[in-house]
């Protein structure tokens, strides 16, 4: 449904995409993961005809995006990171200003809105302005008149970023039921248990595309074992292996430490060390690697700095608390 082959886009000499290729089947749901600044937003801004590519081609549903932008926006329906709609404007309003600007036909208005007020649960809202919504209200919003003109292509931006992890859950759950009409959609998101419900991601960096595949298999390929322990001094234990032999990353969350480690026998080597220095650990375990850790560790390879990462993992802990 989408292709994009060797995509380059420059601002200047700023290099926003380099040399991105790759697809996304019909019907399935894609992941764009990366930091801040890693080419995401420009990425789905190329194939939503916002923008034209410096270099490459983009096609939707067999479309170029650069030689019949018209035809490409009749099949793409574009939720942009920031609130798009009219705070003036009452629910109601904004979604029969955006079924008129999309081409909705009107014979079949009505019965168009009725359904998605009721898909999105803003039926008894619908009188209620714009800007008097809560900010998860205004993502189901954004996403009903997204939807107005039955896009087979839906491509989102940050869609969640910023609201409560109760309408997260809600807004997926929307997502899922787009999903089973057999809607193509590519979601770019910093939280990476989003990512998992995908069916395939791919990891942005700088532009380019780090790494493409099914979140299961991503996992399963990480040559690395994960563990996790307790400590008062989790602060001093992370600095004092984290630098040790075999040791990949290390990470702090409150009292929790998790380790990264080449292989298994490692474990003995760092619980020794936190032993000779007087620092007490309870509880190491092994544990099953997550998206995470396979992103960081690809992160981390020719000496990119884990710390990038960090922005995305960081947001995701805060946001699932």
């Amino acid at each position: 449904m989408i292709s994009i082959q060797n995509l380059t886009k420059q601002f200047g000499a700023t290099v926003a995409v380099q040399n991105l290729s790759f697809d996304v089947d019909e019907g399935q749901v894609f992941g764009l993961i990366g930091p801040d600044g890693a080419g995401k937003t420009t990425t789905l801004r190329v194939i939503s005809t916002a923008m034209r590519p410096t270099s490459g081609r983009v096609t939707v549903g067999g479309v170029d995006v650069t030689r019949d932008p018209g035809a490409v926006n009749q099949l793409i329906g574009y939720m942009p990171q920031r609130f798009a709609l009219y705070p003036d404007l009452t629910v109601l309003e904004n979604l029969n200003f955006f079924a008129d600007i999309l081409g909705s036909p009107r014979a079949q208005r009505a019965a168009l809105l009725a359904r998605l007020l009721g898909f999105s649960r803003l039926t008894e809202f619908q009188t209620r302005l714009a800007r008097n919504l809560s900010g998860g209200m205004q993502k189901k919003l954004a996403l009903a008149a997204t939807l107005m003109h039955t896009p087979r292509v839906l491509l989102l931006d940050e869609p969640t970023t910023g609201v409560d992890p109760v309408s997260r859950r809600e807004f997926w759950d929307l997502l899922t039921e787009v999903h089973l009409q057999n809607v193509t959609i590519v979601i770019s998101t910093p939280y990476l248990d989003e990512a998992e419900r995908c069916a395939r991601v791919g990891l942005m960096y700088r532009g380019q595309l780090i790494a493409c595949d099914d979140p299961r298999t991503l996992r399963d390929e990480m040559r690395a074992v994960v563990f996790e322990a307790q400590s008062e001094h989790a602060l001093r234990a992370r600095k004092l292996i984290e630098q040790g032999e075999g040791v990949l990353t290390v990470s702090t969350h409150g009292d929790l430490l998790r380790v990264i480690v080449d292989r298994a026998e490692r474990a003995a080597t760092i619980q020794t060390a936190w032993q000779t220095n007087g620092i007490a650990i309870s509880d190491l375990r092994a544990v099953k690697p997550r998206l995470e850790d396979a992103f960081v560790l690809m992160l981390t390879a020719d000496g990119r700095p884990p710390t990038v990462e960090q922005n995305a993992v960081s947001r995701q802990r805060s946001a699932v608390g």
